[in-house]
Order: C-alpha cells, then structure tokens, then sequence
C-alpha cells in the first residue's frame, strides 16, 4: 500500500493590477442605439471570459470616440483584449494617480 501525505497548498502571489484608460475611435458611436450599445458590451464581456487578469470597468462615449477603464497586469493584456474583441485602440495610458474632490480635504 502506498503511503500519501498531505500536500500543501501551492501559494500564490497575488496579482497586481494596473489601471488604464483606452482611447478608442469608434466613427458613430455616441450615436449608437442602447441596442448597439448593449452588443457593443457583449463583444467586450465574451473576449473577457476568455481571460485571465484583464477586469473592464466601465467606459465613456463621448461624439466618435470611447474612453475605457480597465484593470489589467499590462498594456499587452489590453491590446489582447482589443483584437479579441474587435476593438480598436488609439492609445492606452497607464493611470499614476486618481483624485477627486476629497483629495483637496487635506
């Protein structure tokens, strides 16, 4: 008979996601319907499921372009994202810092 002992757990560091905004031209979008909208975000919810450490936030339309937070461990992930999706990117810039009102409450 053969003996087995207990393993140990495999430990894992965990992930450390950076924030990112993508600037995306999209001719037409702050046009788009809720319906465009809605399968807009289906594309972007299906390419994600297929991943792992990339989290969409939310994003911003505004005239022909959208603006979209996401978490990821790098721009790479981002842009893997993208062409699973089908999405264009402009630009993608790394967030140093977020502040809003309450940062002037010093």
């Amino acid at each position: 008979m053969v003996s087995r002992t207990k393993q140990e757990p495999i430990k894992q560091e965990p992930i450390m996601l950076k924030r990112f905004v993508i600037e995306r031209g999209i001719p037409g979008i702050g046009d788009f319907s809720d319906t465009e909208l809605c399968s807009a975000a289906r594309a972007s919810n299906t390419a994600l499921a297929e991943m792992n450490g990339v989290q969409w936030e939310h994003s911003y339309v505004a005239g022909n372009k959208t603006f979209c937070v996401y978490l990821a461990e790098s721009e790479l992930d981002i842009r893997a994202h993208a062409e699973k999706s089908g999405f264009p990117v402009d630009s993608i810039t790394e967030v140093q810092h977020v502040i809003d009102p309450l940062t002037g409450n010093d």
